[in-house]
C-alpha cells in the first residue's frame, strides 16, 4: 500500500510473515456490542444500512474508535447474495435471514438466477471502496460457504433448518450438488469482486459445518468449499476459511483451502495448528462468552493462546465465534491491548 502509516499486520500474518505485534481483529466488531452502532440501528433497519454504502462503511469503521484492531470487517451479511440470485429475503431477530418463500423441493432450485455481483452487488463493493480509500487498516470481506448459506433458504429456527437442508442432502444428492455448485460459484465471484474492490482479504464463513459428521462433511461440503477458495487462490485473493463446532474436521477445513484456518475454542489452538498444518496460517481462538467474564479473566485466557502460539509467524488473534451483543467494549479494548503487548517470550511488556 502506498500510504506510509497503513497497518499491514493481518495481511503479513496470511503470508506467515513476522509482525512486530499479534494482529487481532473480532468477528461481528461492526456493530452489536457497540453504542454507537446501537444509536445508528434506533434509526435505521439492518438491511437499510447494509444497502446505503456510505451508512455500511461508517459502521464498518466503527470500532476504530473504540479499540486499535488490526483489520475492519464489511458489515453486511451473509445472506446478501441471495439478491444477487433473485431471492427475497428480510433479517428477523433471533432467526437471522428469512427467504421467502423457502426453499423445499428440488424443482425450487430453478428459481435461482445466476448474475454477476459485481452489478447485482454493487452497493456492497462500493462500501469496500469508500473504506479501502479511508482506513489505515485492511478491510476483510466476508461470504457464506455454501452449506452455511443454503441453511438459510429453508423455513423454521435454526436448528430445523439445518434438520431440513440434513435431509435435503440425503435424500436429494444431486438437487444438492446443483443448489451447492449455484453458491459457490456465485459466492466465489462476490469474494473477487470485493477484493478488486479494496479488500485486503476475504473470509469464507462455514458456522454450521460442524453439525455434519466427518464423512458427511468430506462428501458434500468440502468440495464445493474448496471451489471457493480455489477461486481465491487463482485470484490472488488472501483467504480465511472459518467453520466452527467439530474439531475432527480441522484437517479437512484445511484440504479444502485457505491461506488461514479459523479456529473456535473446543481445542487448544497449538493442538489445532498441528492438525491443520504448520504451512498454514491459523485464526482464533478465545471463547466469545469468556469477554463476559470480565477484562482480567478474558485477558489471562487470551495470553494463554498467545503462549500456545509461542510467537511462531501466522497467528491472527480472533474469538472462535462472533462477540456477543452483551459485551463490554472495555473488556474488548484491554483484550486487544494485551495481545499487542505481548512479547513472544512469553511475557507482556
Amino acid at each position: 500500500m502506498s500510504r506510509p502509516e497503513f497497518n499491514d499486520r493481518l495481511l503479513r500474518a496470511l503470508r506467515r510473515q513476522p509482525v512486530d505485534r499479534t494482529p487481532v481483529w473480532f468477528m461481528r466488531q461492526a456493530g452489536r456490542s457497540l453504542p454507537r452502532y446501537r444509536e445508528i440501528r434506533a434509526r435505521r433497519s439492518f438491511l437499510e444500512i447494509v444497502y446505503d454504502p456510505e451508512a455500511a462503511a461508517e459502521v464498518t469503521a466503527l470500532p476504530l474508535e473504540y479499540y486499535p484492531v488490526d483489520a475492519a470487517v464489511l458489515f453486511t451479511d451473509l445472506a446478501t447474495p441471495f439478491i444477487a440470485a433473485g431471492l427475497k429475503f428480510e433479517i428477523q431477530p433471533t432467526i437471522g435471514p428469512v427467504v421467502d418463500p423457502p426453499l423445499s423441493l428440488p424443482a425450487d432450485i430453478e428459481r435461482l438466477r445466476p448474475s454477476d455481483p459485481r452489478e447485482t452487488l454493487s452497493f456492497v463493493l462500493e462500501a469496500v471502496t469508500l473504506l479501502e480509500e479511508r482506513l489505515p487498516v485492511p478491510v476483510i470481506g466476508f461470504v457464506g460457504a455454501p452449506f452455511t448459506l443454503c441453511s438459510y433458504l429453508f423455513e423454521g429456527t435454526r436448528a430445523h433448518r439445518l434438520d431440513q437442508m440434513k435431509r435435503f442432502i440425503w435424500t436429494e444428492p444431486e438437487a444438492w450438488r446443483e443448489l451447492a455448485d449455484f453458491w459457490a460459484r456465485l459466492v466465489a465471484e462476490f469474494a473477487v469482486a470485493q477484493h478488486e474492490a479494496g479488500a485486503g482479504a476475504v473470509q469464507v464463513f462455514d458456522s454450521w459445518a460442524g453439525s455434519l459428521s466427518t464423512e458427511d462433511y468430506e462428501r458434500y461440503v468440502l468440495p464445493h468449499s474448496r471451489t471457493i477458495l480455489e477461486r481465491l487462490e487463482e485470484a490472488g485473493v488472501p483467504s480465511i476459511h472459518f467453520a466452527t463446532g467439530n474439531p475432527r474436521h480441522l484437517s479437512l477445513y484445511a484440504a479444502a483451502g485457505g491461506d488461514a484456518i479459523g479456529v473456535d475454542w473446543r481445542i487448544p489452538i497449538d493442538e489445532a495448528w498441528e492438525r491443520i498444518g504448520l504451512d498454514r496460517a491459523i485464526q482464533g481462538n478465545l471463547d466469545p462468552t469468556l469477554l463476559l467474564a470480565g477484562a482480567d479473566i478474558a485477558v489471562e485466557r487470551s495470553l494463554e493462546i498467545l503462549r500456545r502460539v509461542a510467537g511462531r509467524p501466522g497467528h491472527i488473534f480472533n474469538l472462535g465465534h462472533g462477540l456477543h451483543p452483551e459485551t463490554d467494549p472495555e473488556v474488548i479494548a484491554a483484550v486487544v491491548r494485551a495481545v499487542h503487548e505481548y512479547n513472544a517470550d512469553g511475557a507482556a511488556e
